[in-house]
């Protein structure tokens, strides 16, 4: 099985994490080692139940559902600074880049991402994908984040693109919801990862 574009799609939006970049091991150790310097311990379930969100959006549902009384912001940001530290090892899933070396150039392509676009432009440039998109999306330029379809819905606006001809490249549940609340084509890229 080899992962393609759809015979309708005019246009590609990624997300980031889990999808181009193979960074949600690296997202999970920090979830995992900032958890650990507040004190609790932060699971996988949670963390891929969770995916998708700004931390600072996932903060108050960890607190309800563990009792604890973390600030979002503050512990956002130090979850950022430990992402950022572990940044370096970061490499693109092969079967999405695969499709953007394919369609560059050829069809408008975008990122919409649940992070931060300061991060989302570091982790593109250390991957060597920072040439490949004009048009990035990110938490900072959105006010409803996945599961709600703003972020791709944007992405759509700024290339110019119908949101039905717009191909969607999905790891995280949150993400496909949105991609299918914007009515778009919403790919998941799980099964097609080794």
């Amino acid at each position: 099985m080899i992962l393609d574009i759809d015979k309708n799609a005019q246009a590609l939006i990624f997300d980031m994490d889990g999808t181009l970049a193979d960074s949600m091991p690296i997202h999970f150790r920090a979830w995992e080692i900032t958890a650990a310097e507040y004190g609790f311990k932060y699971t996988k379930d949670l963390f891929y139940g969770l995916a998708g969100m700004p931390t600072y959006k996932i903060v108050p549902i960890v607190n309800k559902k563990l009792n604890l009384n973390l600030d979002p912001e503050e512990f956002a940001h130090r979850k950022e600074e430990t992402f950022l530290n572990l940044l370096t090892e970061i490499k693109p899933i092969e079967p999405v880049a695969e499709i953007v070396y394919k369609y560059h150039g050829k069809l408008p392509m975008s990122v919409g991402t649940g992070g931060k676009k300061d991060i989302a432009i570091m982790t593109l440039k250390l991957m060597n994908f920072y040439k490949y998109f004009d048009i990035i999306v990110s938490a900072d330029d959105v006010k409803n984040h996945k599961p709600a379809p703003e972020t791709f819905l944007k992405c759509a606006e700024l290339m110019k693109a119908d949101p039905k001809k717009c191909q969607v490249f999905e790891d995280g549940d949150m993400g496909l919801k949105a991609a299918v609340a914007a009515g778009m084509i919403a790919t998941d890229i799980r099964p097609f990862l080794i």
